[in-house]
């Protein structure tokens, strides 16, 4: 199979999804590697390092795109590359079309297939892919909240900490997955007083037994959510619905009500953020003030630390990435029911229920879309 992996477009996106390692093996197997000059440049991966690993280097993203049967990305493809892609062809990358409308046309429009890490499922029903950029994006949302609270972010001025007779930051998070864990297992090293809610009483049992009487658990409610954000010095939104968007759980009036200088780190912005007002930013411009109230958007936040997440991606991908290249891209949906939730786009139809119901288009089943009588989807 030929395989092509451009380098990344969007701003401070420095990820490459594979390693020279994992080209390697793909190369011995008789599979064709194509990776766009500099892709891996800014975590030290060069050129060369590809080149040894068998891959032959293109200057040119367009020839790539026409030359590759599979394209993987980290990111979704802008309108420029989409319109390179071909009926046949199939992208393999972070999609997030629900809150994406026109990347979704354009895609729809291309006749390619869709493969989005995001929605891929484990045996368990857990997101694999999608799990180490949560794990790091949970992280960083305390680390990058920390310094949006300093009065240099614009922030009230908070140490999350504290100091010897000073009370901690209230550090409040929305969403108690793997991102949610993950920056209040942060939050709490820091010594700030967390506090974490969820819709699920299991999860929250799960995280009280593990964490103890150092971490707050609040069943979600409109009210509960109020009642601790009207408090919270630092809130995060952690919030996933695979597939669809995040619903909004905090209403513009709620902000206005919140602490002057408070600061919002919204995870979930990919997916359309879990705040009225939220709206991507960049790591170029991350902040922006909503009534006085500090908001963190950036739909790419593991971008910022390239190599780390990198690692990370390629570890969790190449299972998934084998089960394609060895097997055929349509044998591999067929076969494979936790790698058919990942398929977001087939011939021109979206076949992903959430995506479909948030952008309003008709849904084609998998099993219909693939010919597989025998695969009978669950509700």
């Amino acid at each position: 199979m030929r395989i092509g992996i451009p380098k990344e477009t969007k701003n401070h996106e420095y990820r490459v999804p594979l390693m020279p390692a994992a080209v390697t093996q793909l190369t011995e197997r008789g599979h064709q590697l194509i990776i766009e000059a500099d892709a891996g440049h800014s975590i030290t991966v060069d050129d060369r390092d590809y080149r040894d690993a068998g891959a032959r280097i293109e200057r040119d993203p367009q020839k790539l795109f026409q030359n590759s049967d599979l394209i993987i990305k980290v990111k979704d493809p802008d309108l420029r590359e989409i319109a390179w892609l071909q009926p046949g062809q199939t992208i393999f990358s972070y999609m997030h079309l629900a809150s994406a409308p026109k990347t979704a046309a354009a895609l729809l429009k291309s006749g390619a297939t869709v493969i989005a890490f995001e929605t891929i499922e484990d045996e368990s029903g857990h997101l694999p892919l999608l799990a180490p950029m949560s794990e790091i994006a949970g992280r960083l949302s305390v680390q990058v909240g920390a310094h949006a609270l300093e009065m240099a972010g614009g922030g009230r001025g908070v140490l999350l900490a504290g100091a010897a007779g000073v009370l901690p930051a209230n550090v409040v998070i929305i969403g108690g997955g793997t991102a949610g864990e993950n920056a209040a297992r942060i939050a709490m090293g820091l010594g700030a007083d967390v506090a974490i809610i969820d819709i699920n009483p299991v999860r929250l049992r799960a995280l009280q037994t593990v964490y103890g009487a150092r971490l707050k658990t609040l069943y979600s409610t409109a009210q509960n959510i109020k009642n601790a954000l009207l408090n919270a010095d630092l809130t995060i939104g952690a919030v996933l619905k695979p597939g669809a968007t995040t619903p909004k759980l905090i209403r513009r009036d709620l902000i206005a009500q919140m602490k002057p200088g408070a600061v919002l780190v919204d995870i979930g912005i990919d997916q359309g953020g879990i705040s009225e007002p939220s709206r991507p930013t960049t790591h170029d411009d991350p902040t922006y003030v909503v009534d006085g109230v500090v908001h963190y958007c950036v739909a790419n936040m593991p971008g910022v630390v390239a190599r780390t997440a990198s690692l990370a991606l390629n570890n969790a991908l190449e299972p998934y990435l084998w089960k394609l290249v060895e097997n055929g891209v349509e044998n591999a949906l067929r076969s494979d029911a936790g790698l058919r939730p990942g398929l977001n786009i087939y011939r021109s139809s979206i076949t992903h229920k959430a995506v479909a119901r948030a952008l309003g288009k008709r849904y084609k089943s998998p099993a219909k879309a693939l010919g597989r009588a025998d695969i009978h989807e669950v509700a």
